[in-house]
């Protein structure tokens, strides 16, 4: 049997010139995310950028450089779309040369199934086993979707791409696939995770006293979550469990201190449960063969009535801003994309549902334009910005100033809340701006 999966890989070899030579103009291609980037493939395709038009790439979180954008700037070859920007892909979306799709990641299979097409679909995967398969790694999340419903496999494969163990749809099957790549890799950059500021420290902080021991996290990615994972691992909560869309640094960081154990979880026992990983080297070789966590696709991680299964389910992400009435912006400033929805919505939902969940969502109490000028990120009301989360489903805000809960909270209650959350420099005329709105009663004090 070992030697028909020999036979059937030596058969399906090719170069990554004749791969990308089954792309037709005006395909749907898609890129899968993170790690998953296809680097020699992409290289290949964007050298057939003259005879190529209208080619739609899609992908998310996935580092630069992405050649096919890079070499066209006219778009008329190459477009490319994202479900979640990378720092890379915004700038790109500055530029005018990336797509935000909107969407929740619970949802990522379900577009694909019912309602997208893709042409040809490249991914980057370990080595074949000797069963037959390649692994997709820290890109589990969301590449067994897409490849099922492609009209063409690629696959390239990376030996540095950890082998990630899972609850399903981790791997495929050499017979599954049309084509297979080799070739140079590089290692991965050795992306060192955020410093914490004293402002971050300060947010970790007031979420602290949430947490009880047996706690399952889910934490965004950032410098705050790894302040969080810092303080964590200085304090007295133990047996911590690890449910998250995005597996980072923060994690290994508590792992190191034995706090993360995954013993106390109601599904999954013992078992720390990802859909994607982004950081270090050393985050890498922590999950590559490791049988203590388990990559499920985003259709089970982030599925709210999964969620709502885990006792003490504690969800952490930040947003970029928030209004009185406690909608919630995330993704965007103004009309400029900047991330992604994400999970922060199936796991505001998930985590509320969950016996004795909590939901934070944190940010800093102002920010610094590029001319020196602070503003407070709790404002008036949004006017034309792009919601993430609605005031019906937000839960625990926080800043540095402390934490509220606006769950069953009226309007009043909630302007009041979130002044007393805001920087001192900006509460008298938060409180000018919701009595205009009627949202201020006359007894609240200051």
């Amino acid at each position: 049997m070992l030697q028909n999966f020999l036979t059937q890989y030596r058969a399906k070899l090719v170069t990554p010139e004749e791969a990308v030579g089954v792309v037709k103009s005006g395909d749907w291609v898609d890129y899968t995310s993170c790690l998953g980037k296809p680097v020699l493939l992409d290289r290949a395709l964007s050298r057939r950028r003259d005879e190529l038009y209208d080619v739609k790439i899609r992908g998310n979180l996935i580092a630069g450089p992405i050649e096919t954008v890079e070499c066209d700037e006219s778009q008329e070859h190459f477009v490319y779309h994202s479900w979640h920007c990378s720092s890379y892909e915004r700038k790109l979306c500055d530029k005018g040369l990336c797509y935000y799709i909107p969407m929740v990641f619970q949802n990522n299979a379900a577009y694909y199934q019912f309602f997208l097409k893709v042409n040809v679909v490249m991914v980057s995967v370990s080595p074949m086993d000797k069963h037959g398969y390649f692994n997709f790694s820290v890109n589990t999340g969301v590449a067994a979707p897409i490849t099922r419903m492609a009209d063409i496999v690629i696959v390239e494969v990376n030996k540095y791409l950890p082998k990630v163990h899972g609850g399903y749809d981790e791997c495929i099957h050499v017979s599954d696939v049309d084509y297979i790549v080799e070739g140079e890799h590089t290692p991965f950059s050795n992306t060192k995770a955020t410093a914490p500021t004293d402002t971050d420290r300060k947010i970790a902080k007031n979420i602290l006293p949430y947490l009880v021991d047996g706690a399952t996290l889910q934490l965004g990615i950032g410098s705050m979550p790894n302040a969080l994972g810092e303080l964590i691992a200085e304090s007295d909560i133990k047996d911590l469990g690890m449910h998250t869309e995005l597996c980072s640094d923060a994690y290994l960081s508590m792992y190191k201190a034995g706090k993360l154990t995954n013993r106390r979880k109601n599904i999954d026992k013992g078992k720390g449960v990802f859909g994607c990983a982004i950081g270090s080297r050393a985050l890498y070789e922590w999950v590559d063969d490791n049988h203590g966590i388990a990559a499920y696709p985003l259709e089970y991680v982030n599925r709210p009535s999964v969620i709502a299964q885990i006792d003490n389910m504690v969800s952490i992400n930040s947003c970029v801003s928030v209004d009185l009435y406690g909608q919630v912006a995330a993704e965007s400033s103004g009309s400029r994309q900047i991330s992604g929805t994400g999970g922060q919505l199936d796991f505001l939902i998930g985590a509320s549902a969950s016996r004795g969940g909590k939901a934070f969502i944190c940010m800093s109490s102002v920010y610094k334009d590029k001319e020196g000028v602070y503003h407070s990120r709790i404002r008036p009301q949004f006017d034309g910005d792009i919601i993430t989360s609605p005031r019906s489903q937000v839960y625990f805000l926080v800043t540095e100033y402390g934490a509220i809960n606006l769950e069953g909270r009226s309007t009043w209650e909630r302007a009041e809340g979130l002044i007393s959350i805001a920087h001192p420099d900006f509460r008298d005329m938060l409180i000018k701006e919701a009595q205009k709105r009627k949202i201020w009663r006359r007894s609240n004090k200051r």
